[in-house]
């Protein structure tokens, strides 16, 4: 049995979501957002590469020595799968493990507003899905697929890096493409699919500018199209969408978006009160006359107005700080771990002030 075997087992066994294996430091977990050091001693340079290396193929290791770090997902059967990046660093080589469910948990289950289930009865357009790292964006992504796959025949291609959560036929047909496994790269990997008649396509990250264009030229064919960012906010996420088109092409751009983008959905994970896991607190920016204006128009800054005086209309908009707030009637979260993430604290503190002792 492969000796890291035993550490992953261990974080498994305390419901954690990541193991750290680092040159020079102490074995950590990390468990409900805090890193916690195992009771180990500070591993050498010479023993965390036996740790990490001693479970590569020959192929993985010349992969990992050539391109300096490496993605994948380590099966451990009868405990979890767990996606591993590998990178090299000051102190020597580092991994990381996720913790990846073998279930893919329903909408239900992560509590997500009602209008994030109802962008799974689209038919055509961009969704996005974004957060920090680590803010449940794929758990997201995934539970929507599997709406999808339960109540609906459609063709469903993927395409990641790695291939985390595992969609087995039901309703719908799944299709799951590995980058550097089974295709090239992400760029390859959607011009292939687009000859393949997709109904739904997933782009695990929308990395480059090139993979950008290609998702909206999927999107303009009439494709339901997923992707996923590395951006906290619903404005940032446009902002990257359009800052990494070149300056030639992006008034196109932006005016592709307007019209194609259905929803963005950006996440951040906040610990439950009395330690129960963690929660996601939703910012929804959906599809309208003023949203596509403001993208049209450049003007992403009024976005964050826009929410806030949508989501009174009843639209399903929803800001994050309100989001937060209704978390804070209900009891799910404590004060100080809510305004860690909100984006006008001192407004959110000032509401929950009025929230009375018995809500």
């Amino acid at each position: 049995m492969p000796r890291i075997d035993s550490f992953l087992r261990l974080v498994a066994e305390q419901s954690a979501s990541d193991l750290h294996i680092s040159a020079g430091v102490v074995p950590t977990i990390r468990h409900d957002g805090k890193l916690r050091k195992l009771p180990f001693r500070i591993l050498s340079e010479m023993e965390t590469s036996r740790l990490l290396l001693e479970i590569l193929t020959p192929e993985q290791r010349q992969q990992l020595a050539s391109d300096h770090e490496f993605d994948f997902v380590y099966p451990l059967p009868g405990v979890a799968r767990f996606r591993a990046s590998y990178a090299h660093q000051a102190r020597g080589l580092t991994g990381v493990f996720r913790v990846i469910s073998e279930r893919i948990p329903s909408l239900d289950e992560l509590r997500v507003p009602p209008a994030i289930r109802r962008l799974t009865e689209l038919t055509n357009g961009l969704i996005l899905v974004t957060g920090p790292t680590g803010a449940g964006k794929t758990t997201t992504l995934a539970a929507m697929i599997n709406e999808i796959n339960q109540t609906k025949a459609r063709h469903i291609i993927t395409v990641e890096d790695p291939i985390e959560f595992v969609h087995q036929p039901i309703r719908s047909l799944p299709t799951q493409r590995q980058v550097g496994r089974h295709v090239e790269s992400f760029s390859a990997a959607l011009r292939s699919a687009l000859r393949e008649a997709p109904d739904v396509l997933v782009i695990g990250e929308l990395r480059d500018s090139e993979t950008i264009q290609l998702a909206l030229s999927a999107a303009e064919t009439g494709v339901l199209v997923f992707g996923s960012l590395h951006t906290n906010t619903a404005a940032t996420a446009v902002d990257r969408i359009l800052d990494s088109s070149p300056e030639e092409s992006r008034e196109q751009v932006r005016g592709v978006l307007s019209v194609l983008l259905r929803a963005i959905v950006a996440q951040h994970l906040v610990k439950r009160a009395r330690g129960e896991g963690r929660i996601a607190a939703f910012e929804i920016l959906l599809q309208s006359y003023a949203v596509s204006h403001l993208i049209r128009e450049g003007k992403i800054h009024q976005i964050d107005a826009l929410l806030q005086s949508a989501e009174h209309a009843g639209s399903g908009m929803l800001s994050l700080d309100t989001c937060l707030y209704q978390f804070l009637v209900k009891g799910l979260i404590d004060l100080d771990d809510a305004l860690s993430v909100a984006k006008d604290p001192e407004h959110l503190r000032k509401m929950a002030s009025e929230i009375p002792d018995d809500a």
